[in-house]
């Protein structure tokens, strides 16, 4: 299943030049990858971050004034970017991965989806 992004580029080999650009930074700038468990953890943060905005943005918590200047784009970024540190210290190919994963989804969800009240439209 080919799908193009808004800039016009393909979205698997989008994900391999994100990894590329990753691998170059920690080796020109990280000096070397955390450790699994250490980015695994670092992981774990970021998304307690996205977490934080959604829950007080989105939902029904307040938000407090130190978090009201909180860029959402940019702790999904920090989110991906560990997600990606992580395939590459692992050997995973997120183009590869992706592209499965999205035909399973496609073949499991496309009838069930479709036939679920609760989605349709109000």
């Amino acid at each position: 299943m080919k799908q193009t992004t808004m800039d016009g580029t393909n979205g698997p080999a989008a994900l391999k030049a994100l990894q590329t650009e990753v691998d170059a930074w920690i080796h020109d700038v990280g000096v070397r990858y955390f450790d699994e468990l250490t980015n695994m953890a670092m992981l774990t943060e970021e998304v307690g971050e996205v977490a934080r905005i959604i829950a007080r943005r989105y939902g029904e918590q307040s938000e407090k004034e130190s978090d009201r200047d909180r860029d959402l784009g940019m702790e999904l970024a920090d989110v991906l970017f560990v997600v990606l540190c992580l395939a590459n210290q692992t050997g995973v190919d997120l183009d590869a991965a992706w592209r499965e994963r999205m035909a399973a989804k496609t073949q499991r969800d496309r009838a069930r989806h479709a036939a679920n009240p609760k989605l349709r439209k109000k």
